[in-house]
C-alpha cells in the first residue's frame, strides 16, 4: 500500500501558511485582550478569562475538533449538536436512574459514535451529499431527543458526575483542561499518524487516495464518528456543569464549530485542518461574544460581528490556497 505525501515544496509551503495564519490569529487575540481592557475593565481579570471566555471556548473546541476532521475531507456535520443533545438526554436518564456514572458516560459516548457512523454510511455507502444527509440526522437526533424525553428537562444529576466532568484540577475547570488535553491529542493523530495523513489527503484529492488501495469509505466514516463521539463528550461536560439535560441542547452548535474551524484555517473546500488553529478560532469567536455581553450589545449585533470573521476568514482563505 503506497502512502500518501505531498511534495516537499507544496508541505513546505502549507507548513509555513499554516503558522504565518496561527500566529496572525494569535496576535489578533492579544491585541484585542489588550484592547479590550481598556474599553471593559472587568473583561482583563482572571476569572473573566476563565470562567467567561475559557469555558465558552473549551465547549465549542472540543466538538470544532471533530468539525475540522469531518471538513478536511471535504465533508460537513450539521448534526453534532442535536447528536449532543441525544446523547445528553440519554446518558443523563441513566444517571438518574441509578445506572453507575462510568457506564452511563460511556453509553452517552456511543451513542454519539453511533450517530457519527449513521452519518458516516450514508455519506459513503449510500453516498448522499454531506450536506444533505447531517441536516437530516440533525432533525432526526433532536426529534429523537425530544421523543426520549417527552420534551423535559432531566433534572438532579450525580453529584459525582458533576464534580468528574464540571469541577475543577489545579484551580482549572475540568472543561478547560480536557479541550486543551483533545487539542494535543488530535493534533499529533492528524500531523503524525498514517491514518491522519490519509484523511488530510483525502480532502486534497480523494480519487488519488482510492487509486493508491486505501479504502477511503472507512477513514471519511472515521471522521464522523470522532465528530459524534466529540459532541457527545462536549454534551457531557456542559450537562456536567449545569446539573441538568435539556434535549434543546446544542442548538447551533454546528454553526460555532465550523465558524471556529474556518477561522482557524481550516478550508471548507477540504485537504486543509487545523486543530490547534480551531482552538484559536474558537477563543477568538468567544473573546468576541464576551467582551460585546460586557458592553451590552444586543445579540443580534453579536451575530453580525459573527459573520464578518467568518467572511473574513473565507476570503483570506480563497487566496492563501491562490484561487
Amino acid at each position: 500500500m503506497q502512502k500518501i505525501q505531498p511534495s516537499p515544496k507544496s508541505a513546505n509551503r502549507a507548513a509555513l501558511v499554516e503558522r504565518l495564519r496561527e500566529a496572525g490569529i494569535l496576535a489578533i487575540l492579544l491585541l484585542g485582550a489588550v484592547v479590550f481592557s481598556f474599553l471593559v475593565p472587568s473583561f482583563f481579570s482572571v476569572d473573566n478569562a476563565i470562567n467567561g471566555i475559557g469555558l465558552s471556548a473549551a465547549i465549542n473546541t472540543i466538538v470544532a475538533i471533530g468539525l475540522t476532521y469531518v471538513i478536511i475531507t471535504g465533508g460537513i456535520d450539521l448534526s453534532v449538536g442535536s447528536t449532543a443533545a441525544l446523547a445528553a438526554v440519554i446518558g443523563a436518564d441513566l444517571m438518574q436512574r441509578g445506572t453507575p456514572v462510568l457506564l452511563a458516560v460511556l453509553i452517552a459516548l456511543a451513542v454519539g459514535a453511533v450517530a457519527g457512523l449513521v452519518n458516516g454510511l450514508l455519506v459513503t455507502r449510500v453516498q448522499l451529499a454531506p450536506f444533505i444527509v447531517t441536516l437530516g440526522t440533525m432533525t432526526f437526533y433532536r426529534g429523537l431527543a425530544l421523543s426520549y424525553t417527552g420534551g423535559q428537562p432531566i433534572l438532579s444529576l450525580p453529584d459525582g458526575f458533576k464534580r468528574a466532568l464540571g469541577g475543577t484540577v489545579l484551580g482549572l475547570p475540568i472543561p478547560l483542561v480536557a479541550a486543551l488535553a483533545l487539542v494535543a491529542l488530535f493534533t499529533v493523530f492528524l500531523k503524525f499518524t498514517r491514518t491522519g495523513q490519509y484523511i488530510l489527503a483525502l480532502g486534497g484529492n480523494a480519487e488519488a487516495v482510492r487509486l493508491s488501495g486505501i479504502n477511503t469509505n472507512r477513514y471519511i466514516t472515521l471522521t464522523y464518528v470522532i465528530s459524534g463521539v466529540l459532541a457527545a463528550f462536549a454534551a457531557l461536560v456542559l450537562i456536567a456543569q449545569l446539573g441538568a439535560a435539556e434535549p434543546i441542547l446544542g442548538s447551533g452548535w454546528e454553526l460555532s464549530a465550523i465558524a471556529a474551524a474556518v477561522v482557524g484555517g481550516t478550508s471548507l473546500s477540504g485537504g486543509k485542518g487545523n486543530v490547534v488553529g480551531a482552538l484559536l478560532g474558537a477563543l477568538l469567536l468567544s473573546m468576541l461574544q464576551n467582551v460585546l455581553t460586557l458592553m451590552g450589545v444586543q445579540a443580534f449585533y453579536q451575530l453580525l460581528a459573527t459573520g464578518v470573521i467568518i467572511i473574513g476568514a473565507m476570503v483570506i482563505d480563497r487566496y492563501t490556497r491562490g484561487r
